[in-house]
């Protein structure tokens, strides 16, 4: 601990002068050397004291505890983490969740990382079918999520925004989402894919939506290439459905 240096007497008292004796003999060689100031000794302690100060902050700043784990904001998975994904919105804009079916890649829990992902079939209506064509459509939803215990994901999240399950695609169009998480991404691609990845602390969210056409049997060979459907407009319910997401992983 640094004291406080001792003061002889008081601020605002006269010191008495000290006066040099020239009426003697002076030795040859060096001059006589004036006596320290009174208050140099004071200057040169409170010197000291806030050099020792700017050390000891630097101490504080450079070599104190440091956590690197990020914040989980209350994410957790629970025991069947894809079996809660509602899909309201999408359920109405497109169709209803196929409540029996479903794969699962599996759920990994690890002290650094807990990670689950599911891929949910949407039931085919028939009003998804082209009449007269032969075609109907296979909607499927994907949902990954990663919740990082140990290290910030934030640089991988952005490194990544243009890879996708088929490789990094520079054509794809990102689209950032405002007041979604921390950062949030849509990203669109013309192979029937849409996908809507949403960073928050250390957890990692996508929900992805996947068109594919195919051809009844009975309506004859196959013609020439049909389009996909367009995604574009089922980007609102896949903001509502991932808020309801990022919510029920919360409770």
């Amino acid at each position: 601990m640094i004291s406080e240096p001792e003061m002889a007497g008081e601020f605002g008292a006269s010191a008495e002068p000290e006066v040099l004796d020239h009426s003697g003999p002076q030795p040859e060689g060096d001059p006589p050397q004036r006596p320290p100031r009174p208050g140099a000794r004071w200057l040169w302690a409170l010197g000291g004291a806030v050099v020792a100060s700017a050390v000891w902050g630097t101490v504080l700043l450079t070599g104190g505890p440091r956590d690197g784990a990020p914040d989980q904001h209350g994410y957790r998975l629970g025991q069947d983490p894809c079996a809660a994904v509602r899909l309201k919105s999408i359920g109405a804009a497109i169709a209803p969740r196929e409540t029996e079916s479903r794969f699962e890649a599996g759920t990994l829990r690890h002290d650094a990382l807990d990670r689950a992902q599911c891929y949910i079939p949407l039931r085919v209506e028939s009003g998804q079918q082209r009449p007269g064509k032969g075609w109907f459509v296979d909607y499927t939803v994907t949902i990954r999520v990663a919740l990082h215990k140990k290290t910030d994901p934030r640089a991988e999240f952005e490194a990544e925004r243009t890879a996708t399950d088929l490789g990094v695609d520079p054509e794809t169009e990102v689209e950032a989402v405002q007041e979604l998480g921390d950062k949030a991404y849509l990203l669109s691609s013309e192979s029937g894919v849409q996908e809507l990845r949403v960073l928050e602390g250390g957890a990692v969210l996508s929900l992805g939506i996947s068109a594919s056409l195919n051809w009844e049997e009975d309506k004859g060979p196959v013609p020439g290439d049909e389009e996909l459907p367009d995604l574009a407009p089922h980007k609102a319910a896949m903001i509502s459905d991932m808020r309801d997401l990022m919510t029920d992983l919360k409770s």
